[in-house]
């Protein structure tokens, strides 16, 4: 009896107990959660036992690379790891307690933890339509929607790549910051990422980086110094600095006149035709969305009405050509003279005419007798251009032909008088010509 009580308590203890670690899930995939087990089976009496689990009531501790895992020593065959990575790769074992005595290690397991490519690759900016003031904030966030573990993010400027920054953390996503941008970061972006399977890059982003418009400068281009009603007046408007396009106003007396756009940057010019209530201030705004800016004030004053001779806009005339006359006595100027005296009653109009004649002196140098018939000859002249303005200076109120008889009437008698003056070198003045409706 004694001896079979001994073999009873004696076996469990004298049996070969082996201890092996088991891992779930296999392979572990990085980002996910691992438990280790720690298993024990018999020595071979059948073939290939199943594996059975250490009585509860023994202690259980866990190792990788020669450092215990968890609490240490724990009476639960298992241990459970929340988060796994690539770096949790490594050897693997455990040790179990037996009795006070004794503690049986399993064998050595190598355990790799797996991680999964990236699978795409985005580049999200801040502000989201790309359009930007000098000196705000860009955001460029990186992100990828498969992967895990570390995850190197790299941001790149232009179709060139220009290498902006870099950045390696245990997240699907990584922010880029601009702080103040310039003018100079209207640009292309795109981004990188990698997890060890290689880099993938994003689809390109335009940043597009706007300058307010400076202050506008008015200037008023008139066809003459003097501005008249019925001139044109140019209203030219130009902001220096600004991004297009660029939309101008016209203003008079804070009353717009109109608009015009600069789709490529610039001035533009607003034609005004002037009436006699458009003396005033003038000004001119500038706007591309990112604020208006008005121009200082410009003044205009209207002077006076423009002439039926003086058209607006009128290309200038060549100046007339002035004849000149060989071996022949020079002449300042021969022209009529018209002075309306009273008029009297009905449609009768009186008016003087006179011709005149300045001669040059006649110098020592020219014969007298070759100027004589000169004389005559201009004599002639004068006689028919003083009939010629006398005609002119018939009224129209006596009607064509009544007009053409009282010309007749006062030619003949200037004919008869030139033809008692003979060879008389001078024509004397007219000195008065009165139009009565019984000539």
């Amino acid at each position: 009896m004694l001896l079979r009580l001994l073999l009873l308590i004696c076996a469990p203890l004298c049996e070969p107990t082996v201890l092996f670690v088991t891992v779930s899930p296999s392979p572990p995939i990085e980002g996910n959660s691992m438990t280790l087990a720690c298993n024990t089976w018999t020595p071979p009496q059948t073939l290939d036992p199943p594996p059975q689990k250490l009585e509860v009531q023994r202690q259980f501790c866990f190792y990788k690379d020669g450092l215990a895992l968890g609490l240490g020593w724990d009476s639960l065959p298992e241990l459970r790891i929340p988060t796994v990575w690539r770096e949790d790769s490594g050897s693997y074992w455990c040790e179990a307690k037996m009795t006070s005595l004794k503690v049986i290690r399993s064998p050595r397991v190598q355990i790799n933890v797996h991680s999964i490519p990236i699978s795409k690759v985005s580049l999200e900016i801040q502000p989201p339509d790309g359009h930007l003031m000098v000196g705000e904030k860009l955001v460029l966030a990186c992100s990828v929607t498969g992967g895990t573990g570390e995850i190197t993010f790299f941001w790149y400027k232009g179709s060139l790549g220009l290498k902006l920054d870099m950045k390696t953390q245990l997240s699907l996503k990584a922010k880029f910051e601009i702080p103040a941008v310039r003018e100079s970061d209207s640009e292309q972006y795109y981004c990188a990422a990698e997890n060890g399977y290689g880099p993938r890059l994003s689809e390109l982003v335009n940043i597009t980086v706007r300058i307010p418009v400076s202050r506008p400068v008015l200037i008023l281009r008139a066809p003459k110094p003097d501005a008249l009603v019925g001139n044109v007046v140019e209203l030219f408007c130009e902001a220096q600095r600004g991004s297009p396009p660029i939309l101008y106003h016209f203003y008079h007396e804070n009353v717009s006149l109109g608009s015009s756009s600069a789709p490529f940057g610039g001035g533009v010019s607003f034609n005004h035709s002037l009436m006699a209530e458009h003396s005033g201030n003038y000004s001119c705004e500038a706007n591309n969305g990112q604020g208006a800016q008005r121009s200082a004030v410009v003044t205009l004053n209207i002077t006076g009405r423009l002439s039926a001779r003086d058209p607006p806009r009128s290309p200038p005339r060549p100046a007339p050509q002035q004849t000149t006359y060989i071996n022949s006595q020079a002449l300042k100027q021969l022209q009529p003279v018209y002075e309306n005296v009273n008029v009297v009653s009905g449609d009768e109009v009186y008016s003087l005419v006179y011709c005149t004649q300045q001669e040059r002196p006649a110098t020592a140098e020219e014969p007298s007798g070759t100027n004589i018939e000169d004389k005559v000859s201009w004599n002639s002249f004068f006689f028919f251009f003083c009939l010629f303005a006398i005609s002119l200076a018939a009224p129209a109120a006596y009607g064509g032909s009544q007009a053409r008889g009282r010309i007749g009437a006062v030619a003949a008698g200037l004919r008869q008088r030139h033809s008692n003056e003979g060879s008389e070198p001078h024509l004397q003045p007219t000195p008065q010509l009165t139009a009565t409706p019984d000539c």
